[in-house]
């Protein structure tokens, strides 16, 4: 009928408008810019105005079908607050003349659908014109009332597509909001409603049932009170159920139940919608009959949730949620508990039925919040003559004691491979956290674990929930904090689906940020609370920790990846690794020693292992000598080779036939080869020097090293050797007797480590002491650098390499 308007202009508006519950400034703005073009009363003799403002609504509208109207109401509810008391209300007019014109438009559309051209233009046009007025009906039904016998003949819409379907659910939604206002309506009109509701209910399929139920719901129970006509209703779907579980029972195998499976199902369903909103168990319905509806019904859906057709269960399972909705308290019942608690925490249980109870604890949240918040609106009304939070809390500590009996099996939901069940379990937690009814410190390492998933929007909603923590209760972050990190491990061990690839603590992205970013940015704030952090997770690296490889590794990254800001934070960490490593290196050193076989014949053997000590200790004397040239240094270094080459022979011979302690060092060690690495690229990332580390005193002033980190870019974070040790699964394959030399020549490389682990000062022309050389020798041996026996023939330039290179030169470098 009409152009339509520009793409451009709605395309700007659905930005502009998703900005309305942003900072106060901006949504200050939104709601001005709106008021100007929408809701500012338009001259009645300018039709031309009226029907522009008309399309932009609905094309907006319609830009924002798969996305939730929200903000709609949001900005409505904004503008009519803002001016409740005032006298002059000009939203409230634009309201009213936008609510009359978009239903002459609706007439205007439907007069043309007769028109085969444009049927798909003016069919999609009628159903964002009817969501349109749905939504100003949620905010303000009042103004759809003398309306309402206008929308009634919709309902009698053909159904052949989906636009004609979401025509008939608009209108039952707004007949459900309208009808209640009505003074007077006419017999004739809800005689009418209900016949047209209940065709609808027996014909289609699930979104209309639910939607029309509930519109029955409201025009019965608070208007016609028309009691018989549903109860016969409900009793055509429980009868049909009762009598197919009767079916069931004498004859499992029977072919009847496969023959009748469309009616089971939609019995199974529509049983649920009346029962969610309809209480069968009052007089009005079953007059003065002693059984309990609401049992008798949770008998019948429960026999069929152990069916052995999923899909059978699944409307089972929607079905009970339904009734659990008018009556919570069947959740408490005990094969409640165990059916929702065995789904729920069952690793091979369907993911659909997972989901299904999620969403069903979901609704019952929902629908328990916008029950309150009427209530609240009911008692506000009269709040100064009765006791508001006594009425609140009755029900809210229905909804607290339900949520306590699952709680514990919705955040274990989190640990699931499909991103459906854990996008479920996060709404339940939020809507729980938000109502108030749990203890929020439980749910906080959850919540940081969740903060690490692979979808943006769920994380923003896990980090969300924790700001919003932090705010009221300050200090459950910091202590739930390493807690969370471990559990953020498992998070990531459950989503991870290639299991031989290790589990990684950054993004594979440019920016390799650290999964646990967040909580370390909400963490960083107060010293006291981020030195404990750090020092818990370096913690994890001691040799008594026992804490498996590959969570090192997670944590490594993150420690590697964190968004430090100032000089303090990884000197921190770089002053408390060079204390862990002097701590669990002799302990490592000791266990390994101690396991060496130590008979008469073999014990002079290691004598040539106790000359290299002392040829590598020689290197302390030549401080005293004048200091030799660098060419001449390398050469003496390369000449050794054949004595290390000697020493791992002299310890072959020492290892002991059972290679358990050999597999346990390698193990153990991979927490110190990762803080190595980890004070090798936090050297390498922020351009430190030896001597800036070895300084640094964690007593001093914080002002001291408060300067910004100057980040250097193209350096990451790549500890081959542990991505090695987890890539072969060392720790459970067989020791050959090349993996038992590598494990040697580690084991040197660390004696030798631990002999020179503090630097000496570098002495006045600029040379390395001997005891350094010594010192990083070893650890670019360790860290899979260029030593002869390590791989020398490997080319590939590691990101590991290039660390490695810097690694004991900063000094020299910083000169």
């Amino acid at each position: 009928i009409e152009q339509p308007t520009f793409p451009k202009i709605t395309e700007m508006c659905v930005k502009m408008i998703r900005r309305v519950n942003d900072e106060e400034g901006i949504k200050k703005l939104v709601n001005e810019t709106f008021q100007k073009l929408w809701f500012t009363p338009t001259p009645h003799n300018d039709k031309e105005a009226m029907t522009r403002k008309i399309l932009n609504i609905t094309d907006v509208v319609a830009a924002c079908r798969d996305t939730g109207y929200d903000w709609f109401e949001q900005l409505l509810q904004n503008l009519l607050k803002s001016e409740e008391d005032a006298s002059y209300k000009p939203v409230k007019k634009a309201c009213t003349q936008l609510v009359d014109n978009l239903v002459e438009h609706i007439l205007k559309y439907e007069e043309s659908l007769s028109d085969a051209d444009n049927k798909g233009v003016n069919s999609g046009r009628l159903v964002a014109c009817i969501t349109t007025l749905f939504l100003f009906s949620k905010i303000r039904p009042q103004l759809m009332v003398k309306h309402a016998m206008t929308m009634q003949p919709y309902l009698t819409t053909k159904c052949s597509t989906q636009n004609d379907f979401m025509v008939i659910c608009n209108v039952a939604k707004i007949l459900e909001l309208v009808v209640p206002l009505m003074e007077h309506p006419s017999e004739t009109f809800l005689a009418t409603i209900e016949e047209d509701l209940m065709k609808l209910i027996i014909k289609y399929g699930m979104t209309v049932v639910q939607h029309c139920v509930s519109c029955l719901g409201a025009v019965v129970n608070k208007v016609t009170q028309n009691y018989k006509f549903v109860w016969a209703c409900f009793n055509r779907y429980y009868g049909a159920l009762s009598k197919l579980k009767s079916q069931h029972q004498e004859d499992p195998n029977s072919t009847i139940l496969t023959a009748n499976k469309p009616a089971l199902l939609r019995s199974l369903f529509t049983v649920g919608a009346l029962c969610r909103h309809f209480d069968f168990d009052q007089e009005d319905f079953k007059g003065n009959s002693k059984v309990n509806i609401k049992d008798k019904v949770l008998e019948l859906l429960m026999y069929f949730t152990k069916h052995s057709d999923e899909e059978v269960q699944t409307k089972a399972i929607i079905g009970l949620g339904f009734a659990f909705i008018q009556h919570p308290s069947l959740m408490f019942e005990q094969e409640v508990k165990t059916l929702y608690n065995s789904i729920l925490s069952d690793k091979n249980c369907s993911v659909n039925l997972k989901i299904q109870v999620l969403k069903n604890l979901q609704t019952y949240l929902q629908e328990e919040d916008t029950r309150m918040q009427q209530a609240d609106r009911d008692w506000k009304k009269v709040a100064k003559q009765e006791d508001l939070k006594e009425m609140g809390d009755i029900s809210s500590g229905m909804s607290s004691s339900i949520m306590q009996l699952y709680l514990k099996q919705v955040l274990e939901a989190f640990f699931h491979t499909q991103s459906s069940v854990r996008h479920f379990a996060l709404n339940v937690i939020a809507l729980t956290l938000n109502q108030g009814l749990i203890h929020p410190v439980q749910c906080v390492p959850y919540l940081i674990a969740m903060g690490t998933d692979p979808e943006p929007s769920m994380r923003n909603k896990a980090d969300q929930q924790l700001v919003e923590i932090d705010k009221k209760y300050a200090g459950f972050i910091h202590m739930k904090a390493v807690a969370g990190m471990k559990m953020s491990y498992q998070v990531q061990q459950a989503i991870n689906t290639c299991p031989k690839d290790p589990v990684r603590g950054f993004r594979h992205d440019e920016s390799s940020s650290a999964l646990c970013s967040h909580l370390y940015s909400m963490i960083r704030g107060n010293r006291q609370h981020r030195r404990a952090f750090l020092i818990s997770l370096l913690n994890l690296f001691d040799d008594t920790a026992k804490t498996e490889v590959n969570m090192l590794l997670y944590i490594a990254d993150n420690l590697a990846c964190f968004p430090y800001q100032t000089q303090e934070e990884p000197l921190f960490i770089m002053h408390h690794i060079d204390i862990t490593l002097s701590v669990s290196g002799s302990n490592l050193l000791q266990s390994f020693k101690e396991s060496m076989v130590k008979d008469k014949k073999k014990e002079r053997k290691p004598s040539s292992d106790e000359e290299t000590e002392s040829d590598s200790n020689s290197g302390s004397e030549s401080e005293e000598e004048p200091s030799k040239p660098r060419r001449l240094r390398k050469r003496v270094d390369s000449d050794s080779d054949s004595d290390e080459e000697n020493d791992i022979n002299a310890v072959m011979k020492c290892l002991p036939e059972n290679s358990a302690p050999l597999i346990e060092f390698a193990n153990v060690s991979q927490g110190i080869l990762l803080l190595l690495m980890l004070k090798q690229h936090l050297k390498n990332l922020c351009g430190f020097s030896d001597s800036k580390i070895q300084k640094y005193s964690p007593s001093e002033s914080a002002k001291v090293y408060d300067k910004a980190i100057n980040r250097k870019t193209g350096v990451h974070f790549h500890p081959k050797q542990t991505l090695d040790f987890l890539r072969s699964d060392m720790a459970n394959s067989k020791i050959t007797e090349e993996v038992k030399r590598s494990i040697v020549k580690q084991y040197l490389d660390f004696k030798l480590l631990m002999e020179h682990l503090d630097p000496d000062e570098e002495e006045e022309d600029g040379e390395v002491s001997a005891s350094t050389n010594a010192r990083n020798k070893a650890i670019t041996s360790l860290l899979g650098g260029g030593s002869p026996k390590n791989n020398a023939a490997e080319t590939e330039d590691d990101e590991s390499d290039g660390e490695d290179r810097g690694g004991g030169t900063s000094g020299v470098r910083r000169r």
